[in-house]
């Protein structure tokens, strides 16, 4: 619980520190001038995914009470952040493949974390379509067997009240 949580505070401050690593990493190992197109490309791509990504997950009722994330998105975008992490590193000779794996992963966290909010946000009843228009019919509420029969306690005004 506490790597999950841990993680729920990282995601924020991820969407800064992460596009910043891109330039510092191109900076550090030496990259040659034309790679600075793909930072200065992507850099605000993992920044407004990033921030998508937190929006999405920190709209989802289970993790605001939990003040976590799931197991998914500890995998999904704690992966995509890994693989950002090691796109800065400008002297890897498979760069392209990680290039390509990077924005695979960040899609499948994407879609991972809509079906999570829409599992998540949908209601339990259902839509009844009538002629006269729809109307919600909320699933029924599970009562418990054994409820006390609870006394009833009924209160009545008199008259109007008097105004001064």
């Amino acid at each position: 619980m506490a790597l999950r949580r841990g993680f729920y505070r990282w995601l924020i401050p991820a969407a800064f520190v992460l596009p910043l690593w891109l330039f510092v990493g191109w900076i550090v190992f030496g990259a040659n001038p034309l790679s600075l197109l793909w930072v200065l490309l992507s850099a605000p791509i993992v920044l407004i995914g990033q921030l998508i990504l937190t929006l999405l997950v920190r709209a989802r009722p289970t993790a605001r009470a939990e003040q976590a994330v799931s197991w998914t998105d500890l995998a999904l975008i704690g992966g995509w952040n890994v693989l950002i992490v090691a796109l800065g590193v400008f002297s890897n000779p498979w760069w392209w493949s990680l290039f390509a794996l990077t924005v695979v992963v960040g899609f499948v966290a994407l879609v991972a974390a809509f079906q999570q909010l829409w599992r998540e946000a949908r209601p339990a009843g259902s839509l009844l379509r009538t002629p006269a228009g729809v109307g919600y019919v909320p699933a029924p509420a599970a009562r418990p067997e054994t409820v006390p029969d609870a006394e009833v306690i009924v209160v009545r005004e008199n008259g109007a009240s008097s105004a001064s």
